[in-house]
């Protein structure tokens, strides 16, 4: 009868979209494991009961196991009533898995209201390590659109949503024996399985940056009580876009500019965030255009050089932008290195009522023009060298979707957020974390054209109630000084990366105004993020855990005791390099593996801490000297003060290989000061800076962060002088 009712079932669900994938051979299966799946939905037991293999026991929290509907349809199956802090059940479950069954269980006790992984609890894991069993992990991904999930009002919910059922292969719980007997690292290992499980079920590696789009409209558009669609893009001019009309400004603008240029050229974009900005980037991504995002902030010299590099040989841009950002001199110069600019004003004007009627028709069937493949490029950054000069980063397709999707995992978005993002898009963190994880899932995005504005960003908090913001430990800081605590009232995620977190940012963001700091780390060369912290692992003082889908190993460097420099791999990881000394010539990372150059420890159980830049190291005496400890202890010594602000780097010494050089803009500062706080505090005596320069203004990147190139050349300018 059993099996009657399962066939009945599976054909029902098949019938509407319902899509069920093993990746392993039923030759494979255990006699005895433990199933575990991530729990969207009432249905989640009745549509496993239909396709699982093995006849599993299923233990059903009490909400499943009281529901009528849920006991009726699995009349036929073996269940049983589960309490997730219940011993008795916890000990009888363990007797039926060594009975030689297989067993279903929802690790989170509870179906998710976002749609992400809740809270886990430990008794899956406590199964699996009691009976020697292995974990078969399912992810469950449809459903949570449906009527049946607790998502209502955060996800659009339909009546036959397509659903996705993995089922990947059984692995065995590894646990330390010193983490053993720790209960948050048991349900903190089932956790990270389900986590590497979401990656790999969520993500497409055939998307590409557009046809992402596509999918997430035709998820997200649907009209809201069948009036409107949602709102999801919008910047300074304040008329909000729906993902209709940025698929129609894009069909329009990549198809003017594929008429105007050649297939797979690279053509810059000088623009700040804005919605004509992203509409851009996308056109030229569904035409098969490449676009380079240029640092208007740079200096002419380095966007000359940019272009040389990627062999570009138009910018677009705006008038009105150019006027208001005073670039005038720029744009001079770019029109002098013999680049076509091309104002977006003037394209308007050359759009005729026939283009708009295409794009119309081209959004109604969802038309993808170009049939762009994964390794196909999909956008050109620029990253500094060691002297200075820009290094193109080219981005393909997989890097950017993977990456995207690699966030997901850590925090889930739905249409009841609003992201603030005020960090240049010309930057990978601004355009993947600040604009397409957001928009991939649906969440309403601002864009603000400058992250210096502290005054206005912090009302526009307040305005629009955003509920997520990223930034920089130096933003922040400035943000909560001048901020009213109801600014900060209605946001639920805030991200700092770019540089380490300070403790004191942490705490006055913490006391003043409520609001909880999570550090992450990512470089341009993997799409942005590499590592990170979330609600569920947080520790302070680290940059979290590596994404999901990503190796690393540490490097050994010389002088450097513990930890090693960082190496990592993963499909996020560059297409690879186009250095300026040979321009168009892309240069992959040696076997998919990408140095970031940090050196870091790795904890027992996944944490991951920046010691420093292995060019942020002194050689002094023979002795390894951190210019980031340097800092640290400067500013605990010194950062009470208010707007202070320091810089520390290493240049030559005829006899002692290197000396360490502060600039700073607190002239009260000195070096028997100094001297003093390092012999109180038990600080090395290396740690002494030889030289302190007072400068009024340190320079800084357009992230806030000091730029220690710049930074470098001026000292060594100083020194020359005084020599």
């Amino acid at each position: 009868m059993r099996d009657v009712v399962r066939f009945i079932l599976r054909c029902f669900f098949k019938t509407f979209k319902v899509r069920f994938e093993m990746r392993f051979d039923l030759s494979e299966l255990p006699t005895k494991g433990v199933y575990i799946s991530n729990h969207v939905s009432w249905v989640d037991p009745i549509v496993l009961f239909a396709f699982l293999p093995g006849n599993p026991v299923f233990a059903l929290h009490g909400q499943l196991y009281r529901n009528y509907w849920v006991r009726l349809l699995m009349k036929t199956a073996d269940i049983m009533e589960y309490g997730n802090l219940d011993v008795p059940d916890l000990k009888n479950l363990i007797a039926t898995v060594n009975s030689g069954r297989l067993c279903m269980i929802f690790p989170e006790g509870r179906m998710t209201t976002n749609g992400n992984i809740m809270k886990i609890y430990e008794s899956a894991g406590l199964l699996a390590d009691k009976t020697d069993a292995p974990v078969i992990p399912i992810w469950i991904n449809g459903l949570q659109y449906c009527h049946f999930s607790k998502t209502g009002g955060r996800l659009p919910h339909r009546y036959f949503p397509h659903v996705k059922i993995v089922v990947d292969k059984p692995r065995p719980l590894k646990l330390k024996d010193e983490l053993r007997h720790q209960r948050n690292h048991i349900s903190n290992e089932i956790y990270m399985i389900m986590r590497e499980q979401m990656f790999e079920s969520i993500y497409n590696p055939k998307l590409t940056v557009f046809t992402q789009l596509i999918k997430a409209s035709k998820i997200h558009a649907k009209r809201c009580f069948g009036l409107r669609r949602p709102y999801v893009l919008e910047d300074i001019t304040r008329k909000p876009n729906t993902f209709k009309d940025i698929m129609l400004k894009s069909y329009i603008l990549g198809r003017y500019f594929a008429k105007i240029s050649k297939f797979q050229e690279p053509i810059g974009i000088l623009l700040p965030n804005s919605v004509a900005a992203i509409c851009t980037f996308f056109g030229f991504n569904a035409y098969g255009q490449v676009p380079v995002m240029l640092n208007f902030s740079a200096g002419a010299q380095n966007v000359l050089s940019g272009l040389k590099t990627v062999e570009a040989k138009k910018v677009v841009t705006s008038k009105m932008f150019v006027k208001k950002a005073g670039l005038e001199s720029l744009i001079d110069a770019i029109k002098e290195g013999g680049y076509e600019v091309i104002y977006l004003e003037d394209v308007g004007k050359k759009i005729s009522i026939f283009a708009k009627i295409l794009g119309l028709l081209q959004y109604k069937v969802k038309y993808v023009p170009y049939k762009a493949t994964a390794d196909d490029r999909a956008v050109i950054l620029f990253t500094s060298g060691s002297e200075g000069a820009p290094k193109a980063v080219v981005l393909s397709n997989k890097n950017v979707i993977s990456n995207v999707w690699q966030i997901a995992t850590f925090e889930t978005l739905n249409r009841k957020d609003i992201v603030l993002n005020s960090m240049p898009i010309f930057h990978s963190f601004g355009l993947v974390l600040g604009t397409l994880y957001a928009l991939y899932q649906g969440a309403r995005v601002f864009l603000y054209p400058s992250p210096l504005h502290f005054r206005v960003i912090s009302d526009l908090l307040y305005e629009l109630g955003a509920t997520v913001m990223i930034g920089t430990d130096t933003f922040f800081r400035s943000y909560a000084k001048i901020s009213h605590p109801l600014d900060f009232g209605s946001l639920r995620l805030v991200y700092a990366g770019a540089e380490g977190v300070k403790l004191e940012t942490r705490n006055i963001l913490n006391e003043r105004l409520g609001t909880r700091l999570m550090e992450a780390y990512g470089t341009t060369e993997c799409s942005p993020a590499v590592a990170g912290n979330n609600m569920v692992f947080n520790k302070f003082g680290t940059i979290g855990k590596l994404c999901p889908g990503m190796e690393c190993r540490l490097e050994k460097v010389d002088g450097i005791e513990k930890g090693g420099e960082l190496v990592v791999k993963g499909p996020n990881v560059m297409a690879g390099y186009i250095l300026p000394e040979h321009p168009g010539v892309l240069v992959p990372p040696h076997n998919g593996w990408y140095h970031t150059g940090d050196v870091v420890e790795i904890d027992e159980i996944g944490f991951i801490t920046i010691k420093d830049r292995i060019k942020r190291f002194a050689k002094i005496g023979g002795e390894m000297v951190s210019l980031k400890a340097v800092e640290n202890m400067i500013n605990e010594a010194f950062d009470t003060k208010e707007d202070f602000c320091c810089g520390v780097v290493a240049v030559a010494h005829e006899h002692k290989g290197e000396q360490i050089v502060l600039v700073t803009n607190e002239h009260t500062l000195t070096t028997d000061m100094l001297r003093d706080f390092i012999r109180q505090n038990g600080y090395p005596e290396l740690y002494m800076p030889r030289r302190i320069i007072y400068r009024d203004k340190i320079p800084t990147s357009a992230t806030g962060k000091v730029d220690n190139v710049s930074l470098k050349k001026e000292v060594l300018a100083e020194l020359a002088k005084s020599a």
